[in-house]
C-alpha cells in the first residue's frame, strides 16, 4: 500500500476522530467554571495603562 492511501484511510477513520475530540476538549476547556475570571483578565490586558 502507498503512502498516500495509508495516510487517506488513516484520515477517513482516525483523524475524524481526532479532531472532534480536539474541538470538544477546546470548548469544554473554555467554558470551564473557573475560566471566567482568567479571561476577563486577558481581555483587559490592551486597556491597561502602564
Amino acid at each position: 500500500m502507498e503512502a498516500y492511501t495509508a495516510m487517506r484511510h488513516f484520515a477517513d477513520s482516525w483523524g475524524l476522530l481526532a479532531m472532534a475530540a480536539f474541538f470538544v476538549g477546546a470548548v469544554m476547556f473554555t467554558l470551564r467554571p473557573g475560566s471566567k475570571q482568567t479571561a476577563k483578565e486577558a481581555a483587559d490586558i490592551p486597556l491597561k495603562d502602564d
